[in-house]
């Protein structure tokens, strides 16, 4: 048996930061022996087995799987020593633990001290672990802060007066908030910078980004970093100077002084990549007029 690698040291959580790196380990955690090979994984997650082959080497170089070579195929499994750690990252329900409400609503409300009540923090950071546990996903306890997070900063910033110095914000909403919606936001973000403030959500969001969504990105240098999929709430539309949905219906409230774009694209779930880079180029052209729109040349 080759194990390959070493033990995961401090970068080991910094490699399971990609959401496809993630979607691989929970495929082979999946595996009725506990083992996958890369082609598999490629035909379960949509991707080219290069692809799966070079996540996978970063996986193997960080201790986080271990190889078996039979015969000329290469079966891959979580790393022994190392599984409750890994599990605990995946936010494994039986294993991982429940998010410290109590500790993440305490740093928030340091955050917004003097701006909201801690009252009102811990309510939100409570919803908002509610929210999530939805759609069971992996680390819902740094979700759940991120996501409690961004609400109060919505809800601080649609109740507070608007001045022409502020940034513009942009809504993305679609169905899962895994494909359409986060597309447009990444590549919005890239384009941007800091110059527009960008959200996404869904009206049923999924446990992950798209593997597949992730992969279309990466072929344009444009990241998802740690973005995952979103409930859509109420602040996060009041907050939003444009909401652009795609295909999530009526689903999204509507208030006045918003505008209110709808882009009628196809939803890349479950489409090969050749398909996904299509529409990824479609929402592409779309986010390149709009941020032409929100900051026109001088």
């Amino acid at each position: 048996m080759d194990t390959g690698g070493r033990a995961t040291g401090a970068r080991g959580p910094a490699v399971l930061a990609d959401p496809t790196r993630v979607r691989i380990l929970q495929e082979i955690r999946r595996a009725p022996d506990g083992r996958a090979m890369v082609s598999r994984l490629a035909d379960t997650l949509g991707l080219r087995q290069p692809t799966v082959s070079h996540h996978m080497k970063a996986l193997l170089g960080e201790g986080v799987v271990t190889r078996e070579q039979d015969g000329r195929r290469a079966w891959y499994r979580i790393a022994g020593a190392h599984e409750g750690r890994i599990i605990a990252l995946l936010g494994d329900a039986e294993q991982g633990g429940d998010p410290d409400l109590e500790r993440i609503s305490a740093d928030l409300a340091l955050r917004f001290r003097g701006t909201l009540s801690p009252e009102t923090v811990a309510r939100c950071v409570e919803e908002s672990r509610d929210l999530l546990a939805l759609s069971p996903g992996p680390l819902l306890a740094s979700r759940t802060g991120a996501f409690a997070a961004a609400r109060l900063e919505a809800l601080v910033r649609g109740d507070a007066a608007r001045t022409g110095a502020e940034r513009p914000e942009v809504l993305f909403v679609c169905v899962q908030n895994a494909g359409r919606s986060q597309i447009a936001a990444a590549i919005l973000r890239h384009l941007a910078g800091g110059r527009v403030s960008v959200r996404t959500a869904g009206s049923a969001p999924a446990p992950q980004v798209k593997a597949s969504v992730v992969a279309a990105l990466d072929e344009i240098g444009v990241p998802v970093g740690g973005e995952f999929p979103k409930p859509l709430t109420d602040e996060a539309v009041r907050a939003a100077d444009v909401v652009v949905t795609m295909g999530c219906g009526d689903a999204c409230p509507v208030y006045p002084g918003r505008r209110y774009l709808d882009w009628e694209l196809p939803d890349p779930a479950d489409l090969p990549l050749d398909a996904v880079r299509g529409i990824r180029d479609d929402i592409e052209t779309r986010v390149r007029t709009l941020l032409d729109e929100l900051l026109p040349a001088a």
